[in-house]
């Protein structure tokens, strides 16, 4: 290879014959540093695009909503200023809580997706689900223990329509236990259409407090008003 080019199909594979007795890249041609250079920029970028299909297809995301795409102007009173604050922050860096409340249609679940789209593109492992999902996923469960580590080390992780489900005393507990575990290490993103107070509605008075105390650590709640998206359809 000495003195020319390598094919345009090389592997990785194949590069690591040819270079693993060098000891000096100075032996290298211009040529062959600059097509070295740019092969390895692309394997990486390759291997990088892999793995954001893969964090992507493990989110659990159904489809891609991006913050460009919302339409701010129809709800005015949607907290764009406040959501755009909480995005510039160093939240995928360090933990951060983000709670979202109010009536069913108004956008929540579109910027909660949105927020976890951008963790995945950053490379974060991330997981949408709704409290729906997440309580079948807990009943169903062989080992409840280890479902509750998962949840609870992922980089980001969005439960989204609570307060449409009433989970069971064992889910309960597990879900305080996701939530407690991440307080104080990772990222958590609530939507909800009732306010603290009413989550005894479907938690007891106890578990209800005590999920809002840890999620009130490094915690933003916001409150959503308006018309329903779905109206404009």
């Amino acid at each position: 290879m000495k003195g020319g080019s390598w094919p345009c199909m090389m592997t990785l594979s194949d590069l690591w014959k040819h270079f693993r007795f060098l000891t000096d890249i100075e032996t290298l041609s211009e040529e062959q540093k600059a097509e070295l250079h740019s092969f390895l920029e692309q394997e990486y970028q390759k291997r990088e695009n892999r793995r954001i299909e893969y964090l992507l297809k493990m989110s659990g995301m159904k489809r891609v909503k991006l913050l460009c795409d919302f339409d701010w102007k129809f709800n005015p009173k949607v907290p764009r200023d406040k959501i755009m604050e909480f995005m510039q922050t160093d939240w995928l860096s360090r933990p951060a809580n983000l709670v979202m409340i109010g009536p069913t249609g108004v956008g929540k679940s579109h910027i909660a997706a949105a927020f976890c789209h951008d963790a995945v593109m950053k490379g974060k492992q991330t997981v949408f689900t709704s409290l729906f999902d997440l309580t079948a996923k807990l009943a169903k469960a062989r080992n409840v223990y280890s479902l509750i580590d998962y949840y609870a080390r992922v980089h980001v992780l969005c439960l989204d329509e609570l307060g449409y489900v009433i989970p069971s005393k064992e889910q309960a507990d597990a879900i305080f236990q996701i939530i407690s575990k991440r307080s104080e290490t990772a990222t958590s993103i609530i939507t909800t259409n009732l306010v603290p107070s009413d989550w005894g509605r479907i938690f007891d008075s106890a578990t209800a407090s005590a999920i809002l105390d840890r999620l009130s650590l490094n915690g933003r709640f916001l409150t959503f008003d308006g018309r329903s998206y779905r109206s404009k359809k």
